[in-house]
């Protein structure tokens, strides 16, 4: 890539990580919730719900907008929105207005994803490994976030919260200068229109695999962290690693992913890495003692491998409609996970937290069956951008 494209990369890769700390920190918080408001696992995972269930409507939508207006004044805002709504959940006094501070703070990480993928296309010109450092900078925001919320709310107590609005506030400096950037090699604000065929089966085969995909991932980061102090016998620091093993593998699943797709193809890669994340589940679930931070590791690494795959897939599979696609791929699939969350914490009230997670070695191998027979989409040409330019995009037509 030349140096322009480089610079944007980064700069959407930093944003992207300063973003997502506030989707890790959100099941990084649940600890905390248990420990200090007395929180039951059914409450405790409303609170996840709460962070996913607005998100899961409202980014298919941003992305809908994204494809037909350029809006990039929505990267720094949602950063910051992203924030707030996290740093204020620490300091409220009711159990529904922390559920309100934390939706807002998935309403703001909702509007950053569908943008901030298209720009990250547009950037990459096709690179499925420059694709890899733009959500891998996604995957270390979700890595860090134990380590911050533990950093701040384990040292002062959930009144403390408001010191994680930080990462907000860098975020949306490095999103405002990621929009500056893309401003100077696209003076006009209109790009070209996507020239090819929306291919509406494969895309919705694909995005139930995601949604198996998301289940298993906001089930095991809303309850890893205290399952494994279960499993060890240790405290609070051992669940904390757990939880930052499962992001952290994903900073090097990520990018593998992007390298094995430009070899293998995007498709082998995906289904191998389902195949994967059956094994590493029931490893997690079965396998007592320390043995289970590697399982924890295998998980990580299949939940990841694809992270970046999918969104590339989703946006070939439906090239008029980049934006709705991003806001699928990354939105409404994966918020989707969050729904289940109160389902699998009711389970584990009723019955144990093992047996709860024992219900997620069967969705991998389910999202396995939905990726068969699908066939790698052809990536997309752009036809020359219209004349004239009021920042409005060439509305999309039905294939």
């Amino acid at each position: 890539m030349s140096e322009k494209r480089n610079r944007a990369i980064t700069l959407l890769s930093l944003g992207h990580a300063c973003v997502d700390v506030y989707q890790g920190a959100v099941a990084a918080l649940v600890p905390y919730f248990v420990a200090e408001r007395a929180y039951s696992y059914a409450a405790a995972s409303g609170v996840v719900l709460a962070a996913s269930l607005l998100s899961s409507v409202v980014q298919p939508l941003f992305g809908a907008l994204t494809d037909r207006w350029a809006m990039p004044w929505l990267l720094p805002l949602s950063a910051l929105t992203g924030g707030v709504g996290v740093a204020l959940s620490g300091v409220t006094d009711s159990y529904a207005l922390t559920l309100a501070v934390v939706a807002v703070s998935g309403i703001g990480v909702a509007a950053y994803h569908p943008e901030a993928a298209r720009a990250a296309r547009d950037a990459a010109y096709g690179s499925h490994t420059a694709m890899g450092w733009f959500s891998l900078g996604g995957n270390i925001g979700f890595a860090l976030a134990p380590l911050l919320v533990a950093a701040v709310v384990a040292t002062g107590g959930l009144g403390a919260s408001p010191l994680l609005v930080v990462p907000a506030v860098v975020g949306a400096a490095l999103c405002s200068a990621a929009v500056r950037s893309a401003g100077r090699r696209d003076a006009g604000g209109v790009r070209g229109e996507s020239v090819g065929s929306d291919d509406w089966s494969s895309f919705l085969r694909l995005s139930g695999a995601i949604v198996c995909r998301s289940i298993v991932f906001v089930g095991l980061s809303a309850f890893v962290s205290l399952y494994v102090r279960q499993r060890t016998g240790g405290g609070d620091m051992a669940g904390t690693v757990a939880l930052c093993v499962l992001y952290a593998g994903g900073a090097v699943g990520t990018v593998a992913g992007g390298r094995l797709a430009e070899r293998y193809g995007r498709l082998t890669v995906v289904r191998h890495a389902y195949v994967l994340t059956v094994l590493a589940v029931a490893g997690v679930v079965l396998v007592p003692g320390e043995a289970v931070y590697l399982f924890v590791a295998l998980t990580s690494a299949g939940l990841y491998v694809p992270f970046s795959l999918h969104v590339t897939l989703g946006q070939d599979y439906l090239p008029r409609r980049v934006g709705t696609a991003s806001g699928v791929t990354l939105g409404l699939t994966v918020s989707v996970g969050g729904l289940a969350a109160p389902v699998i914490g009711a389970l584990a009230d009723a019955a144990s937290l093992r047996t709860a997670l024992a219900t997620l070695i069967v969705l991998p191998a389910l999202g396995r069956l939905l990726l068969c027979g699908l066939r790698e989409p052809e990536p997309p040409g752009l036809a020359p951008p219209a004349s004239g330019s009021s920042g409005r995009r060439p509305r999309a037509t039905s294939a």
